[in-house]
């Protein structure tokens, strides 16, 4: 079986740039799956450092309305990784899902951690690049031009485990 999870599509992270397109890919295959009634897992990282854009009990740890009605299941976290120390992994195993499909925020953490990490047990991954999306640029990281989402699927990709796909991709495969 296969699963979509949707890691970290939270106000305090959405309403700090304009993911218009990313949202729109999001919620294609989001609908895509709960079509072919497989699975849709929300991630949501609740912070408990003052200040946090995603701090606990805050409107910018919620779920962003756009797509949170479309969750099977909610499962917190508080790390970049979606299984340290969640029940993300008994979920999947109960489902018997062999094949996750990752989306969200932020590619350069929560969805790059994660996806090493269902490698890691064992899971078949698939990160669809561009229904992901960060809220840092290259400013951020004092590297002109980078280009964050073509940086991490370009390694995920030459890693030779992990599969990368642009949405288009994933279209024309289902």
């Amino acid at each position: 079986m296969q699963a979509l999870l949707v890691i970290d599509v939270q106000n305090g992270i959405v309403n700090n740039g304009d993911f218009t397109d990313e949202l729109t890919k999001m919620e294609h295959l989001i609908k895509d799956f709960k079509k072919s009634n497989n699975p849709v897992i929300f991630m949501q990282h609740v912070d408990e450092v003052e200040g946090s854009p995603l701090q606990k009990n805050t409107d910018g740890v919620a779920l962003h309305p756009s797509l949170r009605n479309y969750a099977d299941h909610v499962m917190e976290k508080q790390t970049p990784s979606s299984f340290f120390q969640t029940k993300l992994e008994a979920i999947l195993t109960k489902m018997e899902v062999e094949h996750l499909f990752i989306i969200g925020f932020n590619t350069e953490f929560c969805c790059m951690f994660t996806a090493i990490a269902a490698f890691d047990r064992g899971y078949k991954v698939t990160l669809i690049e561009d229904a992901t999306g960060t809220v840092n640029t290259d400013t951020t990281y004092e590297m002109k031009g980078l280009d964050i989402r073509d940086f991490v699927g370009t390694v995920l990709h030459w890693s030779d485990v992990i599969e990368v796909q642009d949405f288009d991709e994933y279209q024309h495969l289902s």
